[in-house]
């Protein structure tokens, strides 16, 4: 059996094999507070969600970052498939998607897709994707793929994706994207420009600003979207920051949620932010004009993305608060 450490590729690493050449800060582990509640995750409906999905040999972004709300999400018939495999090219320490060298596009990946997406009967699907940096186009033309063949097998439906920043090769992606757009295009900026090197090795700040302001300038009638996790070191001001800058950049929609730790060899989580804040974090988004804000300890870029889109996902975060 290959060395965990090798680069044979499909070689899964993950925990404290993924981030062994991150430097992690050492920091004292922080009780969760009583808000940060997920739902049970072995009911019977998410059993026969997590069986159709290996059946078909495809991957969910809940399952491999270890959602926390995994149970509610499978519960309800919805996930956020993950296309391109489950291994990841880059290796940040604040996610537990596994880390190596990938294997080859599935060609049939697309119409597999389509299938299960017809099969749950959903009229909205979230695609993401790990980094592909080994892939010329960073996976574009896949991403296009997958949105035909889901619209072919589902007339109707409303595509989202959560793109990666296709670093180094945003023009042939955006070109390529613009043969299929989805409904709703979304890309995360994470977190705030002086948490980049420590959160988003690889990745850069402005980098992200421009993918999202030119997809929007090529498709003024798509909706952009992106996401911030809080706790991690930053201040109230950069975040506030950052949703000026997100807004400066034509983006629509934007969700804010807690960080959490997936594993005790992933980056500390610095602070739990509290309900209040995040409510007071949604309110100044919508004075700077988001069309939508979701706000809350767990709301994640895809959670309950089709209410998201109706607007109805902040009010009933804040129902459950108040009804728990």
């Amino acid at each position: 059996m290959p060395h965990p450490c090798t680069t044979e590729a499909g070689i899964k690493l993950r925990g404290a094999d993924k981030v062994a050449r991150v430097p992690i800060p050492v920091a004292r582990q922080l009780r969760k507070p009583e808000w940060i509640r997920a739902a049970f995750r072995g009911s019977r409906s998410v059993r026969e969600l997590t069986d159709a999905l290996r059946a078909n040999r495809l991957h969910t972004v809940c399952e491999e970052a270890n959602c926390p709300n995994l149970g509610e999400c499978f519960a309800r018939g919805t996930a956020t498939f993950m296309i391109m495999g489950a291994i990841c090219t880059r290796r940040c320490p604040s996610c537990d998607v596994g880390h190596g060298r990938p294997r080859p596009l599935d060609p049939a990946e697309p119409k597999k897709l389509a299938d299960t997406v017809r099969q749950m009967q959903m009229g909205y699907v979230v695609i993401t994707s790990v980094n592909r940096d080994d892939l010329r186009d960073g996976g574009a033309r896949h991403f296009a793929e997958c949105i035909r063949e889901v619209r072919a097998a589902n007339p109707g439906i409303v595509v989202e994706v959560l793109t990666p920043d296709f670093r180094g090769r945003v023009e042939p992606a955006l070109e390529l994207l613009a043969t299929e757009p989805p409904d709703v295009f979304n890309h995360n900026i994470e977190t705030v420009p002086s948490r980049y090197r420590e959160l988003r090795p690889g990745a850069d700040y402005r980098h992200s600003l421009d993918l999202l302001a030119r997809f929007k300038a090529r498709h003024p009638g798509v909706a952009t979207k992106s996401g911030l996790m809080l706790g991690v070191g930053e201040t109230r001001e950069e975040i506030e920051a950052t949703l000026i800058d997100l807004r400066a950049h034509d983006v629509d929609r934007v969700t804010i949620g807690q960080y959490l730790q997936p594993s005790l060899h992933h980056l500390p989580v610095r602070r739990y932010v509290a309900p209040a804040e995040f409510d007071a974090l949604r309110r100044i988004g919508e004075k700077l004009g988001f069309r939508h804000v979701a706000s809350g300890p767990l709301v994640r870029s895809s959670y309950h993305a089709d209410l998201q889109a109706c607007g109805l996902v902040g009010a009933r975060a804040r129902w459950m608060r108040s009804d728990g």
